[in-house]
């Protein structure tokens, strides 16, 4: 017989079919934003939740909509959650499925990429939760495919990303098709204005609970650079690989190209290497990302598709092999390593043309990088050394092979 102490879910005045669900789900005790959120969700209040990704926030808006679930029969969700990501609205709809209180409470994933004869079939099959990208949503309400009217309950997941890529008007769209009478709660690591006018346009008298650090980052995540030429990072990235041992490790380039140009490199020298990518078919992005979960695969060369919401908690190490032009996807990208309190690891390869971009990120975290040094290995040549070298070319020193291709050792040493 399960007991839950009067401090677990217990105290948030659960009903006892979604206690049993979150046992088997094995979730004992709340997290602070699930603590917080929950009671002030549970009345039907209207809520705005603030908090860094990995700390059970899907839980936290989903549980006060399971606890007052009732199977009415009626065709059309009764809870519509909006999420940035493929990616992610799996993961949320999986989510879902897990803490159901009755298997006739049904969750199905909207999104881009799989087949929308497909996604009619399972529509048909009748549900209660709609998890969808804005894009395929409203491609299914403007084919009559889907009918907001029964919604009473809506969820603006990773907000902040939502608006940043684009989606407001999509957005809009959705909500004002929902009948005014419902409840909304906006889910967002960050509140700039567009998410803040947002809020006040489509929501009535919201409740602010604001759990993210004065720090945007975590205190557990160990941060590091380390200077390197171009030429040399690819190299640079084997010696770091090879000496941190990675338990599960994400490798983020700036574009598509260069993600996939590091993977056929990468997956010559390590085993359980893939590439993940939105130039990618949707099929093989799922099946990439639970072997990921399932941590069959060690090192994942992506971009930043899984720089927000994907929630893998194995991951030790993060490897900015581009840095990103925006400091806040900095953030967001180390994020995946540290997650619910575990350690973590996150090294930024830093050309020296990049120093104003490492700057403006340590500027935005309010926090000075360590500079690492691989111990015999010269990642960059300082530019003195350069100009000396193009002058006065080097005595010729020994030959040795580097990927395939031969090279001369420097003569020189920092």
């Amino acid at each position: 017989m399960m007991v839950d102490s009067p401090s677990g879910f217990h105290a948030l005045s659960l009903s006892p079919s979604l206690l049993a669900a979150l046992h088997r789900a094995q979730y004992f005790q709340p997290t602070p934003i699930q603590a917080a959120l929950i009671p002030h969700a549970s009345t039907g209040r209207d809520v705005i939740g603030q908090a860094q990704t990995g700390t059970g926030k899907t839980a936290a808006f989903f549980l006060p909509f399971l606890n007052g679930w009732r199977d009415n029969n009626e065709p059309g969700p009764q809870a519509l959650v909006l999420a940035p990501t493929r990616e992610l609205v799996l993961q949320v709809c999986q989510e879902a499925q897990k803490l159901v209180p009755s298997r006739h409470c049904r969750a199905i994933p909207i999104y881009g990429g799989q087949r929308f004869r497909q996604q009619l079939l399972e529509m048909k099959k009748g549900f209660h939760i709609a998890v969808g990208t804005p894009g395929r949503v409203i491609d299914h309400l403007s084919r009559g495919t889907l009918v907001l009217n029964r919604v009473r309950y809506v969820v603006l997941d990773e907000a902040d990303r939502m608006l940043d890529i684009g989606f407001r008007p999509d957005i809009e769209k959705i909500l004002r098709q929902c009948p005014k009478q419902r409840q909304t709660l906006l889910l967002s690591a960050t509140l700039p204005p567009p998410v803040l006018r947002l809020a006040h346009r489509y929501m009535i008298n919201p409740v602010n609970i604001n759990l993210s650090p004065e720090k945007v980052t975590v205190e557990n995540i160990r941060q590091s650079f380390i200077t390197v030429d171009e030429k040399c990072k690819f190299e640079l990235l084997l010696r770091v690989t090879e000496r941190e041992k990675p338990r599960q490790c994400i490798i983020f380039c700036e574009r598509k190209r260069w993600a996939d140009d590091v993977f056929k490199m990468l997956r010559k020298h390590r085993k359980g290497v893939a590439v993940m990518h939105g130039d990618l078919p949707q099929s093989i992005r799922e099946r990439i990302m639970q072997a990921f979960r399932n941590a069959k695969i060690v090192y994942l060369v992506a971009t930043d598709v899984v720089g927000r919401g994907i929630d893998v908690t194995n991951i030790s190490h993060i490897i900015n092999y581009d840095l990103p032009e925006d400091p806040e996807n900095y953030v967001h990208r180390i994020g995946r390593t540290g997650r619910m309190g575990a350690d973590g690891i996150a090294i930024a390869f830093v050309t020296p043309e990049q120093g104003p971009q490492l700057t403006a990120i340590e500027a935005f975290i309010n926090k000075q990088l360590e500079e690492d040094r691989l111990h015999g290995f010269q990642a960059y040549t300082p530019k003195a050394f350069k100009t000396q070298a193009a002058a006065e070319p080097e005595p010729p020193g020994p030959i040795i092979p580097v990927f395939g291709r031969r090279t001369r050792r420097y003569s020189k040493r920092l």
